[in-house]
């Protein structure tokens, strides 16, 4: 089995930072691209930022040079480091990741659970 947990969410003020950590565990033999989504009450779940397995990076126009994704592959981590925060970021953040595991011939998404930030004053 495997599993992603997210963590790092919290209440933070407007221009303020966090710091989400996303750990995978389990049966995995490799990991390809992953990424963190949010989602806000009444709305769809959006890409927020994208790294391969190369390290190549992508991310949401309205998070663009305040965002940064990295990821560990040692440590099966990926971080979303937030800068410059607004209230418009307030959503709940799900890391997601394209895992090949032990126990199937195909690779295949999973999802975190979630970890909630709130920016507010």
């Amino acid at each position: 089995q495997v599993q992603l947990v997210e963590s790092g969410g919290s209440l933070v003020q407007p221009g303020g930072s966090l710091r989400l950590s996303c750990a995978a565990s389990g049966m995995i033999l490799s990991i390809g691209a992953m990424g963190w989504y949010r989602q806000a009450p009444g709305k769809q779940r959006e890409l927020v930022a994208r790294i391969t397995s190369s390290s190549s990076t992508n991310y949401a126009d309205s998070v663009k040079g305040r965002f940064t994704i990295s990821r560990d592959n040692a440590k099966k981590m990926v971080y979303l480091q937030m800068n410059s925060l607004k209230p418009e970021d307030t959503a709940v953040y799900y890391c997601n990741g394209i895992i090949k595991s032990a126990l199937l011939t195909y690779a295949r998404d999973y999802w975190g659970q979630g970890t909630q930030v709130t920016v507010s004053s």
